[in-house]
């Protein structure tokens, strides 16, 4: 798929909204441009200051199950417990 797109003052150009649909940026992302056969490639690249060994807390995965122990205590499905000994009573029960 192709489209003409105009290149404007300080070499700028727009993504059309049918190309961000089939490859999705956003706004403030990057996109890493390379040249291959006369051509400009470009490629969304995200980019982090955090370290590396983090990484594993922002996957996808991670992420949604963050976003459902959020939603569980905006509800208020969670169980408080006054003492530890309490607690681990209840998990040891979980186990039985």
């Amino acid at each position: 798929m192709s489209q003409l797109i105009k290149i404007t003052k300080n070499y700028q150009i727009t993504i059309p909204a049918r190309l961000r649909d089939i490859i999705p940026v956003s706004e403030g992302g990057y996109l890493e441009v390379g040249v291959k056969d006369d051509a400009f490639v470009f490629k969304p690249k995200e980019i982090s200051d955090r370290d590396s060994d983090q990484n594993w807390f922002w996957s996808k995965s991670w992420q949604k199950k963050e976003k459902e122990v959020d939603e569980d205590l905006k509800r208020g499905r969670v169980k408080k417990h006054k003492k530890m000994d309490d607690l681990l009573q209840e998990l040891k029960s979980f186990s039985e």
